[in-house]
């Protein structure tokens, strides 16, 4: 009996931290894997391992249909789409650079969103596929200095809620994985808005406490490969669920829910305000 083929999938952002757990989970676990990133150099024990590693400046939309060129051309279509890439930059919503916010927004919603595009009609035409799409417990609920960063989260909920919708007749299901607070560089790359942030005299006390509870709570921050085996698991399920929580501090989500709004502020601003 011949073996099965192996299922496809493509990971951005697989260079370091979540992605690079991820595909190398999911190599582990028979998937053949596109892993694509900037830093290609980073990926070589990826492709040691026998991921396909291609290049991707999410952000440009010349690098997004090279991307989707090369798929094509070397892979066909795909079984599923994890969008990963992403990163935060920290400061109170007043000070922030707009020239920042809209570096991290290419990235975050409308290069991740742009990509899908360019991939979503080879998915329709075999009538299935999975989209995961990466948010963050910042999708669900805010802190102070998280504002921008958050935003762009909670645009990728409202989007792949969208997506959900209009695409299910296809066949394609679309999930969203929620990280808490996971072992990555996304504390490294934030750190430098965070300390530009507490140089303003208005807002740099609030701004040095929620960096020491930053530092406090990402003490207890999770292995990327507790978002690996969730995002394996929002692959494999067969009726997957819109939404799956991960990782350190992610249980808070639900209680930013259950609390009525003037009593979580309380609780976020006592602790970071």
């Amino acid at each position: 009996m011949p073996a099965a083929t192996p299922r496809t999938v493509l990971i951005t952002g697989a260079s370091s931290g979540i992605g690079a757990a991820t595909a190398d989970w999911l190599l582990q676990r028979g998937w053949r894997v596109v892993a694509t990133a900037r830093r290609l150099e980073a990926m070589a024990p990826l492709a040691e391992r026998g991921a396909l590693v291609l290049p991707l400046d999410i952000s440009h939309a010349e690098g997004r249909q090279a991307l989707a060129t090369a798929v094509q051309e070397r892979v066909g279509p795909l079984d599923a789409l994890v969008n990963n890439a992403g990163f935060g930059v920290i400061g109170p919503i007043e000070t922030m650079p707009l020239d920042q916010v809209r570096a991290m927004f290419e990235v975050n919603v409308f290069g991740l969103i742009g990509l899908t595009q360019l991939l979503l009609p080879a998915m329709r035409a075999q009538g299935r596929g999975r989209i995961v799409n990466v948010s963050s417990i910042a999708g669900r609920w805010i802190t102070p200095g998280s504002g921008w960063y958050g935003a762009s989260k909670h645009a990728l909920e409202g989007l792949s809620d969208g997506l959900r919708l209009e695409l299910r007749r296809f066949g394609i299901d679309v999930v969203l994985v929620e990280p808490g607070l996971i072992a990555t560089e996304f504390g490294r790359v934030a750190a430098a808005s965070l300390q530009r942030s507490g140089d303003w005299s208005v807002y740099g006390a609030m701004m040095a406490r929620v960096q020491a509870s930053w530092e406090q709570v990402f003490q207890g921050a999770s292995d990327p490969l507790v978002v690996a085996r969730t995002i394996e698991q929002a692959l494999n399920a067969r009726r997957p669920r819109a939404r799956y929580l991960c990782g350190h501090q992610s249980a808070s989500v639900h209680a930013s829910r259950l609390l009525p709004t003037r009593l979580w502020d309380w609780v976020v601003r006592s602790r970071m305000g």
